[in-house]
């Protein structure tokens, strides 16, 4: 491997190594035809990438002569690093961007129907606000105080893991909060300044940082295979979350946060170490079994 030949390659070369590298690996081979269609190159330039992958790794790839393919080394090691999450995205979702359609899958993948999507009209106008820095008019349906006309200050996206949020200072409560993207209408950026105390840094929540520590559910059988689904290190696993989202991701992975390990079900395979660690975090109503020692 020659990873300083690979850092003085083009930004537009080294994308197109990096998908040679993630086909052989992923897929177990590649051919002029992939990377034709993938980047509109000629023939002949996907058989000059082929060839200079070929300088950089040469124990990666072997030619097929009948086939008229390449396939994976036996003794392929990636020469880029490879997002878990990229790569599932690209193998479920294909490698569409917009301009020729969307791209096939390359497995046969399925995932959980997405049963909530942002719609695009409002989502591009709150993307846009969060870029300016600016905010944005909008027309808000709760499920408390029902449909409402409202000025938010937003600065971020929030995945839940089961509908998109976006982060803001509503004018209207004088607080930080998520607004459910779905329940947004008419979204309009302002043509002024967020004011004093409507920036990220004034959202306490926000900057809060809060370790926790999971370990196997104290009830559940085999804490060895949980250990190992989730990576444990030490017998733990150590997470560092926004205080603003760390409800989310508890509830979302089923976590028992009790103090006393009392939830019962096969989904609760994961508990709180301390739940003190939560003290405070407004978010952590969300979290399964949590109670505030105020409470």
């Amino acid at each position: 491997m020659h990873p300083q030949r690979v850092e003085s390659l083009s930004h537009a070369q080294r994308e197109r190594l990096a998908y040679i590298d993630f086909r052989l690996y992923f897929i177990g081979e590649i051919g002029r035809p992939d990377l034709s269609s993938r980047f509109g190159v000629a023939p002949a330039g996907a058989t000059r990438d082929l060839a200079l992958y070929r300088e950089v790794a040469p124990q990666n790839i072997e030619f097929d002569g009948s086939n008229k393919i390449y396939r994976i080394g036996k003794s392929f090691v990636p020469v880029f690093e490879h997002s878990p999450q990229r790569v599932l995205s690209a193998l479920s979702l294909g490698f569409g961007d917009g301009v020729n359609g969307d791209s096939p899958p390359l497995l046969p993948c399925e995932s959980p129907a997405a049963l909530s999507s942002p719609c695009m009209d409002v989502l591009a106008p709150i993307c846009r606000a969060i870029h300016a820095k600016r905010p944005a008019a909008i027309r808000y349906h709760s499920v408390s105080s029902g449909e409402s006309e409202r000025v938010i200050v937003p600065f971020a996206l929030v995945d839940s893991g089961l509908r998109w949020h976006v982060r803001a200072f509503d004018r209207k409560t004088g607080g930080f909060r998520d607004f459910v993207i779905t329940r947004i209408e008419a979204p309009r950026t302002l043509d002024d300044d967020p004011k004093v105390g409507e920036r990220p840094d004034d959202d306490i929540q926000w900057t809060r940082i809060v370790e926790i520590e999971l370990i196997p559910h104290p009830d559940q059988p085999r804490p060895e295979i949980t250990a190992r689904d989730y990576s444990f290190t030490g017998g733990v696993l150590a997470l560092k979350l926004r205080a603003a989202t760390a409800g989310y991701m508890l509830r979302r992975w089923s976590v028992d946060c009790s103090p006393d390990h009392r939830l019962r079900g096969p989904e609760y395979r994961l508990w709180l170490k301390d739940h003190l660690a939560l003290y405070r975090v407004k978010n952590a109503l969300l979290a399964p079994g949590y109670r505030s020692p105020d409470t």
